[in-house]
């Protein structure tokens, strides 16, 4: 018995709908994580994915993930290692459109399911490829570690902590970015197939991955000297963290933008608080380093006095964002959860009943749904190959990137909306940055995430400006927003509104809560849904909850609706119809704590972080070295033989886990960094150096990949940004993604929207549009 999963406004959830892509045929060889998720995004669409195992199964076939990552697909057993499995193998790869590989590092890949050896014998086929790091995987091992990345990639450093040393996450979040923007990538290259009828080769390592949840740390001045993150688990910022009320219990307050800021230090009693002369009436002075801890007890004060019920009520009813702290175990079973369609049920044949997260978009035309639980071990092996896939017709075209002549209109404001438009852009898309004359409120601190986007300025509560925006959406794939809930009706650009005025184009909405629920209205910055989720709950473990430095559902929502919006389109490109998806915070939240949240009998308890958390165990943690940290992540069995072989542990084993720590401590202590990660590499334990931001750029994948690029700013020097989020064979991206000033294209866009000369100077005349100036770069603020 499969649970159906809700599309959105269906009138019979029930009902069979072909979903976007059904009849694409996907060979899935990846392990791990991050491979099976893209492949699940794929299956949960209609595609028919076959995971193939070796005899002994796929090595993470008994983790609570599973069954989610492997549903919808059918499964076969396949022995490389025998000429009968090689070439059961390559009939299979013949008739794919899509092969996923991932997990390792590719070497035990047999030469039929190497890149060359796939494409060559079926050059229609899009081969992803979904590695630990990049080509190469500095731990030794080559497996799959969100652990060991997190060390690598700079990230465990950048988590505010007490201490300013490496954080450990409680979850995978960098592998389930990894996974869904893998599957954006794959949906481009199979968008530009349509065109060509060529495939390709598109690489999305866990690196990228990196990029995705933490683009903003790569903008890096190299000249400016290194912030440590030892700002405390709550953050920086007394306007945007957590607190504890008088009942004990804590909420988040999200006063990230200056009128919510004022907003609450008014409902807070707090006005002295800015008159202070140390702050002069300026909110920035608020976060100042010499200010910070003043205000913070100010505010904890001001909170324990009421409960936090009573402090919700009373900054709700004041219109200030502000949200609970709940457990994680707790959050798929919520009402939330519920409201929005996101929790899914099977029964499995092996595991009984399982309930895990659904899929986070929800399209009205082509919904994803849950139809079958994962395979056991070989349960299709009986199934014959497809049939092989014609060769193209002509030769590959020029290079060019997989979306050109794909347009989007992006009306998104601060982060989830304007991120997920340029990570379009950088797929190849015109995208078109749609604020109002006076441009977005977060523009100052948010260009990093307009870049590669043209700048149309036009105010949609006029009835010009809103006819203009009929008129590019004549000319639109895909309209993408994230009002919150309500807006897009209010100002009558919402899907019954534009389809009419294209039928074709595809509407992405990105809310909190989902549209029309009963939390519709509730703010929804990302820490709100950190805090909801369990995700603060579940890092800081049996210490204080912790706000992750990532804005973890702000950029996996990004992610998510590049997703959304290239299944639309594919789905257009074969039926001729538009459609409208949505995706939601709360969705992602529980799509990015995945194994986590998995319910199924027997399963181990989820992982739980803690103060200042370096990892679950002594084998398995971060250590300080003489010059740096080490995170090393050693086999329990096979660890303290080569922890001896290493030269880090001598005489009587550790009888005890202290006793480990303690020991391990000692020994990696008196070494330097380097040399502690060479002598643990050389003894076979995986272990990588826990790198600070600024030695990223010295990265020799780093440069290979393209992962950074420089940016003038003018007197300020060159600023490194980030730069190539994947890597695809044929169809490159090569442009620098700059971003717009406010309205500096708009006569440009309505021009070719066949508006006059006449009529857009009328416009602007009128005030309904503006036309602006490039971006100052030398203002830009560059973050770490």
């Amino acid at each position: 018995m499969v649970a159906p999963q809700d599309g959105l406004n269906s009138s019979d959830p029930t009902e069979e709908v072909p979903g976007a892509l059904h009849g694409l045929r996907v060979v899935d060889l990846s392990t791990g994580i991050a491979g099976p998720a893209a492949a699940m995004f794929l299956a949960d669409f209609g595609a028919d994915v076959v995971k193939v195992e070796p005899p002994g199964g796929d090595p993470g076939r008994g983790g609570p993930g599973f069954p989610m990552w492997n549903r919808n697909k059918r499964g076969m057993v396949i022995d490389v290692s025998a000429p009968a499995g090689r070439a059961r193998l390559a009939a299979l790869l013949a008739g794919a459109d899509v092969v996923i590989t991932g997990g390792d590092d590719d070497s035990g890949l047999p030469e039929v399911a190497t890149a060359e050896a796939a494409c060559a014998a079926n050059p229609a086929l899009v081969y992803l490829r979904v590695p630990p790091y990049l080509d190469t995987v500095p731990w030794a091992g080559g497996r799959e570690s969100a652990a060991l990345l997190h060390a690598y990639a700079g990230l465990a450093l950048r988590q505010n902590s007490y201490s300013g040393s490496p954080i450990d996450p409680a979850f995978a979040y960098v592998l389930y970015a990894q996974a869904v923007w893998a599957g954006s990538a794959v949906m481009a290259a199979l968008i530009e197939r349509e065109r060509s009828g060529h495939g390709q080769v598109v690489t999305v390592g866990g690196a990228h991955g990196m990029m995705i949840t933490s683009t903003s740390a790569l903008m890096i001045d190299t000249s400016a000297p290194e912030r440590r993150a030892s700002n405390g688990p709550g953050g920086p910022s007394p306007l945007y963290t957590r607190y504890q009320c008088a009942d004990g219990k804590w909420l988040f307050l999200a006063t990230l933008l200056p009128k919510f800021q004022r907003q609450s230090i008014i409902t807070l009693g707090l006005t002295d608080v800015l008159e202070d002369g140390r702050v002069g009436g300026e909110l920035e002075n608020m976060l100042l380093p010499a200010n910070r801890d003043w205000v913070r007890d100010r505010f904890k004060a001001v909170f324990a006095t009421k409960t936090s019920d009573e402090w919700i009520r009373i900054l709700h009813e004041a219109d200030v964002p502000v949200g609970p702290l709940y457990e994680q175990a707790d959050w798929l079973d919520s009402e939330v959860i519920a409201s929005i369609g996101m929790r899914a049920e099977v029964d499995d044949p092996e595991r009984g009943h399982v309930v895990m997260p659904a899929n986070p978009i929800k399209m009205s035309g082509t919904p994803a749904t849950v139809r079958s639980p994962a395979p056991r071990l070989g349960e299709h092996d009986g199934d014959g190959p497809w049939e092989a896939r014609p060769a193209p017709a002509g030769p590959a075209p020029a290079r060019g990137p997989a979306l050109a002549g794909l347009r989007v209109l992006d009306l998104g404001a601060v982060l989830a909306g304007p991120y997920a438009g340029t990570l379009l852009a950088e797929l190849g898309a015109d995208v078109i940055k749609v604020e109002i004359p006076a441009g977005d409120s977060w523009r100052d601190r948010g260009m990093l995430y307009i870049r590669g986007q043209r700048g149309l300025a036009i105010d949609l509560r006029a009835e010009a400006g809103r006819a203009t925006f009929y008129r590019l959406v004549e000319t639109a794939d895909v309209v993408l927003d994230n009002y919150r809930a309500g807006v897009l009706k209010r100002l009558r650009i919402d899907y019954p509104r534009l389809q009419p005025v294209n039928p074709k184009v595809v509407s992405v909405s990105i809310t909190g809560f989902g549209e029309d629920t009963p939390f519709s209205a509730e703010p929804a910055f990302d820490p709100i849904l950190q805090a909801r989720s369990g995700m603060m709950t579940a890092q800081g473990g049996d210490s204080e909850p912790v706000l992750n430095t990532v804005a973890i559902n702000d950029v996996v929502t990004a992610a998510t609706s590049v997703l959304a919006s290239l299944l639309g389109v594919f789905s257009r490109l074969r039926t001729g119809r538009g459609q409208q998806a949505a995706v939601a915070l709360a969705a992602t939240s529980a799509y990015a704590q995945s194994e986590e949240l998995v319910q199924v009998k027997g399963r181990p308890p989820a992982h739980r972080g803690g103060r200042d958390f370096p990892g679950p165990g002594p084998l398995d943690r971060s250590y300080q070295a003489a010059d740096g940290w080490v995170r090393l992540q050693a086999d329990p069995a096979s660890g303290p033989a080569q922890l001896r072989a290493a030269g880090l542990v001598d005489g009587a084993g550790p009888a005890t886990d202290d006793e480990w720590t303690t020991r391990l401590a000692a020994a990696i202590a008196a070494l330097p960094r380097d040399e502690a990660v060479r002598r643990l590499t050389e003894a076979g334990i995986p272990a990588v150096p826990a790198r600070r931001l600024l030695e990223l750029p010295q990265d020799a994948d780093f440069t290979a990949f393209g992962i950074l690029t420089t940016l003038d700013r003018g007197d300020l020097g060159p600023t490194l940004a980030p730069a190539r989020y994947a890597v695809f064979s044929r169809t490159r991206q090569d442009k620098l993604l700059i971003a717009p000033g406010v309205g500096e294209h708009s006569t440009e866009i309505l021009s070719e929207a066949g508006l006059t000369g006449d009529e857009i100077a009328a416009l602007i005349d009128s005030g309904a549009v503006r036309q602006g100036q490039p971006i100052v770069y030398r203002s830009f603020l560059a973050y770490r």
